[in-house]
């Protein structure tokens, strides 16, 4: 049933690596942890126009944690905003694709970000102008678990809540691990999920490398009135690569060309474009 959906991530999930592997540098482990839900979004939920980037009435993705661009981007080529061959070029001067989303220089990136925290107060600002605007978009705002110790997340929160933002659907990529090691160790974030309820939000635990479970919660956010949705996405670091799963060092480093072809090969790399 979702076959479909399986395939597209699984060559986001072979860009990702090979534009790691060309760039010498970059995150493997946060941007190969969302790609179902990334995925899910770009080619089956949201109301976008590869053709026309800045449609006023199209939805918008940002992006907070910055750092995972590779799959952003990976995304953005897999649906025509730009050539594939561009995702060569990741993180080199003059680059259309920065290490960090630059909404001035890529096509589709509707938010710079990178400042960790900064997304989700940038998502709540493009929530409120559609409510004053009365316009039907929807805002959906990717944001880490390790971000989530910032402050700025939680006065975005707060802010979401009081202004009632239905429009906005927020994923928080749940993978447990960050540059310095486990989020308990680092800065407990639990219970995430009472959190977020106690500062007025709906909330919806699931497995986000599920494609039922991610596309069942963004239908039930669509019909949640009067509070924005959290839904925490339990993942795993490194998804699909089977050395980089779980594992804190691949949070910021990527592979050797032995190590990309390994990768590639667990992937089934030889898949059709």
């Amino acid at each position: 049933m979702y076959k479909d959906l399986e395939n597209i991530a699984n060559k986001m999930r072979i860009n990702i690596i090979n534009m790691l592997n060309e760039s010498k540098s970059g995150h493997p482990g946060g941007s190969l942890s969302a790609c179902e839900i990334v995925t899910a979004l770009y080619f089956k939920e949201m109301n976008i126009d590869p053709k026309n980037p800045h449609w006023e009435d199209r939805d918008r993705f940002v992006l907070s944690k910055g750092h995972g661009a590779p799959v952003l981007y990976s995304a953005l080529a897999e649906r025509g905003y730009f050539p594939k061959e561009e995702l060569n070029h990741l993180r080199k001067i003059d680059s259309m694709l920065q290490g960090h989303p630059d909404m001035k220089g890529t096509p589709g990136v509707d938010m710079t970000t990178g400042s960790l925290g900064q997304g989700l107060a940038a998502a709540n600002g493009m929530a409120l102008a559609g409510k004053l605007d009365k316009k039907d978009y929807r805002v959906y705002a990717l944001v880490g678990d390790g971000e989530s110790q910032e402050g700025i997340i939680w006065e975005a929160a707060m802010l979401a809540a009081h202004y009632k933002l239905d429009n906005l659907t927020v994923f928080l990529d749940h993978n447990g691990l960050q540059i310095d090691g486990p989020n308990e160790e680092v800065m407990n974030i639990e219970p995430i999920d009472d959190k977020f309820k106690s500062f007025g939000w709906h909330v919806i635990n699931i497995d986000g490398h599920s494609f039922e479970q991610i596309l069942k919660a963004i239908d039930e956010a669509k019909n949640t009135k009067g509070k924005p949705t959290m839904i925490i996405a339990k993942t795993k670091k490194g998804k699909g690569v089977s050395f980089m799963e779980d594992q804190v060092g691949w949070h910021g480093k990527a592979p050797s060309e032995e190590e990309t072809k390994k990768a590639i090969d667990e992937l089934g790399g030889g898949l059709d474009d």
